[in-house]
């Protein structure tokens, strides 16, 4: 009986097979060492974030950056404020406590750095020049202001403070509220929620008043003189009671006149050129009882003297 064919397989010499579960095995591995490297690479190292866009990026706020416009591009302006009225008023701002709000009577050539300097605090410009506001408003986004109508002219200033002396117990008191006084310097037209805020500083430069048939300032002097005398108490906690009022053109007539009756020599902190620092403070609760507070006392402040104090030392710090 013959045995069954048999198959001889012939390896070359020096080759060994590979058994097939090693293969996979190497395959496998490969497999997850990739996928593992991959997914590390994209959760760990992403790519940089592309630049901001110019709409999405906003490193100065708008009126910042309005202000910085105008300057630069009016340079040669000849009428503004000296830099001994520029670095008062900054100063004044500056060591407002926020938020700053911020009355400005009459648009000027500094209109915009005072809006630019009170961010993020509230600024409320008051002009007769219903065109300019207007004009303001447009062109910058957020800017505020109102146009006003004085009705006094500066051809009237005395006649106006002897009118203002005899009814200073009645419509022309120290302590009202504007919006209802009957008083003949009183601004009491002006938008109903502007009488709601008490204002930290007040700045007067305008209306005009270069001439006498023009509105002068005896109202704007007046009604901040109230404002500030009227200040709430203890309806902003951690902001001080006291108003500063900057009159500027303090050399003029008219502005120095009224100042010292409104404003008063006793609260007078300095000058600056032609630019005056007052700060004025509500009455003491008795005297604003009992009817007896006038605007000015002629006494001296102890408040005050230190305010002089410390606004010059302040005022050299900022100037060096």
């Amino acid at each position: 009986m013959k045995s069954p064919p048999k198959l001889i397989l012939l390896y070359k010499h020096g080759l060994t097979p590979t058994p097939l579960p090693r293969l996979w095995l190497l395959l496998f591995f490969s497999l997850f060492t990739f996928t593992f490297t991959f997914l590390y690479t994209l959760l760990h190292h992403s790519p940089p974030s592309p630049p901001p866009s110019t709409t999405t990026l906003h490193l100065l706020p708008p009126s910042m950056s309005a202000a910085l416009l105008h300057y630069a591009t009016s340079s040669s302006t000849t009428d503004r404020m000296t830099a001994a009225e520029l670095s008062l008023t900054t100063t004044l701002l500056r060591n407002c406590s926020p938020p700053c709000n911020l009355l400005v009577f009459g648009l000027s050539h500094e209109t915009l750095l005072w809006w630019a300097l009170n961010h993020p605090g509230r600024t409320v410009f008051l002009d007769e020049n219903e065109y300019l506001i207007s004009k303001f408003e447009r062109n910058y986004t957020g800017f505020e202001g109102y146009d006003v109508q004085f009705t006094t002219k500066v051809s009237q200033s005395e006649e106006m403070i002897r009118y203002a002396r005899e009814h200073r117990r009645d419509e022309c008191r120290p302590v009202q509220n504007l919006l209802f006084s009957e008083c003949q310097l009183a601004i009491n037209d002006l938008p109903n929620h502007l009488y709601e805020i008490d204002w930290d500083v007040i700045l007067i430069d305008g209306p005009r008043g270069y001439s006498p048939e023009t509105p002068g300032r005896m109202a704007a002097i007046f009604s901040a003189a109230v404002m500030g005398r009227t200040k709430r108490r203890g309806q902003r906690k951690r902001k001080e009671t006291s108003t500063h009022v900057l009159v500027h053109e303090f050399g003029r007539e008219v502005e120095r006149l009224y100042s010292e009756e409104f404003l008063c020599r006793e609260n007078l902190v300095e000058v600056r050129d032609q630019l005056a620092h007052f700060v004025v403070a509500p009455p003491p609760t008795a005297a604003e009882e009992d009817g007896k507070f006038q605007f000015c006392t002629g006494q001296d402040n102890h408040h005050i003297r230190n305010l002089r104090e410390n606004y010059s030392s302040v005022l050299e710090l900022y100037e060096e």
